[in-house]
């Protein structure tokens, strides 16, 4: 065996089982279920013939399925806004110096201890308004001030819904969010601080000329990381409204719906848009980090 061999192969063997168990259970299955959205399988038995893009034209000309993309990109805008402003916010008063700060980042860290699951049902219960003489005296204080829309559960609204479903989500992520910025706070050189103000910087040019170009790559990160995660969700929103709410319904519960009335071919296709949805988010970041890093 050359020395060239005896470099590089045992590193190689090491990795081989991973290699294997990745390029069989996410690589064969990606390319089995795009092959299924190519077929006109709908049932038990096997696909007949493939019908090219016919199920994706079907798709996109099905209202319920454009709807669902509405309410994803709802629930995004609010989520991603929603953990950023909350992180931030508790990622300078922590690097302010308040008191008990390792008490505060573990009450704010705890939330994403707990499941999707298990804090969606909790979160039933909170945004359920119509329950109970509690309920009704809520109710007649939301007609009072003229937030008619909430007397009932809150994900039921049909503008609505899919944003109130974002507040779970907002309270479990926020930490980390938080965790992320802090981390570019304590990042940022000292000297930085007193050279500007040596230069005579108010605080808020130290904080707009110094501070946030420092954080801008933490916060890129931050709508990449909690991005994908909300085109993902499915967890949260069955158990908080459960598949047959149409007004929080997005992409992920209707491919579960698809595929329990065995329509295969179309449950696929909606998991391959989705894919290529979170791919075009993840594929440009992974580049233009990969380039920052040959380039140091």
């Amino acid at each position: 065996m050359n020395r060239g061999l005896r470099s590089w192969a045992p590193p190689f063997l090491l990795v081989l089982p991973s290699l294997v168990v990745v390029g069989v259970f996410v690589y064969g299955m990606i390319a089995i279920n795009v092959n299924t959205s190519l077929t006109d399988r709908r049932g038990r038995g096997p696909a007949t013939q493939y019908v090219g893009f016919d199920v994706y034209r079907e798709l996109f000309a099905d209202d319920t399925f454009i709807y669902s993309l509405q309410n994803l990109l709802i629930y995004t805008v609010v989520f991603i806004v929603g953990t950023l402003l909350i992180g931030f916010m508790w990622a300078w008063l922590l690097e302010r110096g308040v008191w008990g700060e390792g008490f505060f980042r573990a009450v704010y860290l705890f939330p994403m201890a707990v499941s999707f699951i298990a804090s969606g049902v909790v979160w039933r219960w909170l945004l359920n308004n119509a329950q109970g003489d509690r309920a009704s005296g809520l109710n007649r204080l939301f007609e009072v001030v003229g937030l008619d829309f909430l007397q009932n559960s809150w994900w039921t609204h049909p503008r609505f819904g899919i944003a109130a479903i974002a507040l779970p989500a907002i309270w479990q992520l926020a930490g980390y969010v938080m965790a992320l910025f802090l981390a570019g706070f304590r990042g940022i050189p000292r000297e930085l601080h007193e050279a500007a103000r040596i230069d005579g910087a108010s605080e808020w040019q130290l904080y707009r000329h110094v501070l946030f170009p420092q954080l801008r790559p933490i916060a890129l990160s931050a709508i990449i990381i909690v991005g994908h995660m909300s085109l993902k969700v499915f967890d949260l929103i069955m158990a908080i409204a459960g598949q047959t709410n149409h007004t929080t319904q997005v992409p992920a519960t209707q491919m579960w719906i698809e595929f329990t009335r065995g329509d295969y071919a179309k449950s696929a296709a909606i998991g391959t848009i989705l894919l290529l949805v979170v791919a075009v988010l993840i594929v440009p970041y992974l580049v233009s980090t990969y380039r920052q890093e040959r380039n140091r």
